[in-house]
């Protein structure tokens, strides 16, 4: 009896394991065939991040339309369990993200990978127009339905908005169902988790980034 119930318990751990590792939501180290796609891409040569830092996330989410996607994202290892219950949560409250999958798609252009919506966080890149690496290449950083949540700042008195393509969403009078907004559910999580929110910035506001 006693070791029947030790197989019984055996079995239903190993049951609960495969119903976790199932559920849309995991968290990976980089595998071969992710670092092939990363490889001169968001992972160029001379990356002074280790492939061991960074972590390979599935994302569960729900579009506009109400259609559950499969995400997917690397992000440094630090924050790896945070986007997941922070995902975790978005998803059971149906809210929207449109698309999430590696900017590598987009040949780690960000101007590109924004223009399409796409959610991102790795990105061994500089903040554009300076030297200075941005919180991406650490995989600290995350934007979030970036078309209709563009980054909006002044230079020599004149908009620049990125991506381009969203300036009619830098008027943050205008909203769509993928709109950020300050103390709504995903700022209020970030937040919870000790990260940033780059729409509260002063010289600039970047609505889609939070970063820790």
């Amino acid at each position: 009896m006693k070791r029947l119930l030790v197989t019984l318990s055996v079995i239903c751990a190993m049951t609960a394991v495969a119903v976790a590792q199932d559920d849309g939501f995991t968290i990976d180290t980089i595998s071969d065939g992710v670092f092939m796609r990363m490889k001169g891409k968001s992972f160029p040569k001379g990356c002074s991040i280790e492939r061991e830092q960074l972590r390979y996330l599935r994302v569960r989410h729900y579009d506009a339309d109400g259609q559950v996607q499969q995400g997917e994202l690397v992000c440094n290892r630090l924050i790896a369990e945070d986007l997941i219950q922070i995902f975790r949560q978005l998803y059971k409250a149906r809210y929207p993200i449109e698309r999430m999958q590696l900017i590598d798609d987009y040949g780690a252009d960000d101007e590109q990978s924004m223009r399409h919506n796409n959610t991102s966080c790795f990105c061994f890149r500089r903040v554009a127009g300076s030297q200075k690496l941005s919180k991406h290449a650490q995989g600290l950083a995350i934007d979030i339905n970036p078309l209709y949540n563009p980054h909006v700042k002044r230079r020599n008195g004149q908009l620049v908005v990125q991506p381009a393509t969203a300036r009619r969403w830098a008027n943050r009078k205008k909203t769509s169902p993928y709109t950020v907004r300050k103390d709504d559910l995903c700022h209020r999580l970030f937040k919870e988790h000790g990260f940033s929110w780059g729409g509260s910035w002063q010289s600039s506001q970047d609505y889609q980034h939070f970063e820790r």
